[in-house]
């Protein structure tokens, strides 16, 4: 079974030969991981192959990375901000949460030229071949959501809709990365018909259990390994004891194990290492 293959039976839901991985690594450590392994010098680009840059509002760099990925027959997609989180680019999140409230019609406005202008960019995505669309749109606290449920589906419910709906139109996945408490809109994502969230913070109050009881039928799960309670927090042996319960709850359900965000940049190159020597040994038994 090939890599694609695997990633795209879990996240329907059908049987794979083992779990699939994937790491959010490289963001805060890129600086110890050369010192670590190595800089990426002629000869390991020219094994890996080269992605030159893209000149300014061209998709070379993005074509050559997916061509380098798909002759290796790996599952791809692309990331791309979301509605609430494009903004706060713009205004500052205090600001945007104060405007969801006062600004209520311009800020749907808004949201609704940024589905326009993701429609078009799923477009060039799937056009180039990519296999899912990876929306960003952080909208949780650690206990509950940074804004009310009732202006979620107000404002954004209907723009992701209809940026589900066309990506699906185009036989392709969505999935959603949110971080943060977002239970109390669990149902309603299940109802747009999303195919995988990332993650499902445990530590925010989001139980695992009420994951496999009411939505593992709608969508997967990438994630599991969280980066504020476990690596680079945690002793080893806690550590090996915390990544092989998550393995036993999620293994062989519609699970990839990943980290739940960028690892930070406490954690020790050692414990990066440890923690994904036994994941690799995990997925494989």
């Amino acid at each position: 079974m090939t890599s694609k293959e695997r990633v795209l039976k879990t996240i329907r839901g059908e049987k794979a030969d083992r779990t699939p991985l994937y790491g959010w690594v490289s963001a805060n450590l890129s600086e110890e991981i050369e010192e670590r392994y190595g800089e990426i010098t002629p000869d390991i680009l020219l094994e890996k192959g080269v992605v030159l840059p893209a000149v300014e509002g061209d998709w070379t760099n993005a074509k050559n990375a997916l061509v380098h990925h798909k002759q290796r027959d790996r599952f791809c997609y692309i990331q791309t901000p979301g509605f609430f989180e494009y903004f706060n680019g713009i205004f500052g999140i205090e600001n945007q949460l104060m405007y969801l409230l006062i600004y209520r019609e311009e800020i749907a406005e808004l949201y609704a030229k940024q589905a326009d202008w993701l429609i078009g960019f799923v477009d060039c995505c799937i056009d180039m071949g990519v296999d899912c669309i990876h929306i960003s749109d952080d909208w949780g606290s650690q206990r509950d959501m940074l804004f009310s449920p009732a202006l979620w589906s107000e404002l954004i419910k209907p723009n992701l809709q209809r940026v589900v709906n066309h990506v699906h139109s185009r036989g392709m996945l969505v999935s959603l990365h949110s971080d943060g408490c977002i239970a109390r809109i669990t149902d309603e994502l299940a109802e747009i018909g999303l195919d995988m969230l990332h993650p499902w913070q445990e530590s925010a109050g989001m139980s695992y259990d009420t994951y496999l009881e009411k939505y593992a039928d709608h969508f997967a799960l990438l994630g599991g390994i969280c980066v504020q309670t476990a690596i680079g927090i945690l002793p080893r042996e806690k550590l090996e004891a915390e990544i092989r319960r998550v393995f036993g709850l999620l293994k062989d359900k519609r699970w990839i194990c990943c980290t739940s965000h960028f690892v930070q940049k406490h954690c020790s190159m050692e414990d990066l290492k440890f923690a994904f020597d036994l994941i690799y040994r995990l997925a494989r038994e």
